[in-house]
């Protein structure tokens, strides 16, 4: 991604850096796991791109994965935490690789079906609306440092698609994203860069 400064109102997403289990596909939502070694490389590998852009705000998750990423980035000072940010929470599925809850329930996917004991994508869907209502309010340049379903939910919210068109943006760790506008309208401006 090229370095230049966002505009008033765009939102730059961070997806954190590699943990053991999103190198191994494990759904992770509330288990807090650590960022591997090359997760930390990743995340510092963002500093220089992200020190530039001219943000304002920074909201984080309360999981240890993001806000260590939010650090390494040099985003750390000043950041908030921001409770609605935490990652999807997959209750029955909590740590099982896809393959595994195919087994159980074929042709399952996580943006339309949600999870047993855990959240519906109404409900992930709601609290994607919080936080853009909140960006939207604040109107600077803000930087959301979180995990790959709950942004991938939050980009689809952001130009107005249901939760479950969070399916067709891939993220990837320690990738950036910017939310953006086009003539007034909701925008992607930029989508899954990474740094390495």
């Amino acid at each position: 991604m090229a370095t230049r400064t966002l505009s008033a109102g765009e939102v730059v997403l961070i997806r954190h850096g590699e943990t053991e289990w999103s190198l191994s596909g494990r759904h992770t939502g509330n288990t807090d796991i650590p960022l591997t070694a090359n997760g930390e490389q990743e995340a510092q590998a963002l500093a220089p791109l992200l020190e530039d852009l001219g943000v304002e705000l920074v909201l984080v998750s309360p999981l240890q994965r993001a806000r260590r990423t939010c650090e390494l980035a040099g985003l750390a000072e000043g950041a908030r935490v921001e409770p609605d940010l935490r990652e999807w929470n997959y209750g029955a599925y909590e740590g099982l690789t896809s393959a595994e809850i195919q087994r159980e329930a074929p042709g399952w996917m996580v943006f339309r079906d949600g999870c047993p004991e855990g959240e519906s994508p109404a409900q992930i869907g709601a609290r994607a609306d919080r936080v853009i209502q909140r960006l939207r309010a604040h109107g600077g340049m803000v930087a959301v440092v979180a995990h790959g379903h709950l942004l991938r939910v939050l980009a689809a919210r952001w130009i107005g698609l249901p939760p479950s068109q969070g399916s067709h943006f891939l993220l990837d760790t320690a990738s950036l994203s910017i939310l953006s506008s086009y003539r007034g309208e909701p925008a992607l401006g930029c989508w899954n860069a990474a740094a390495l």
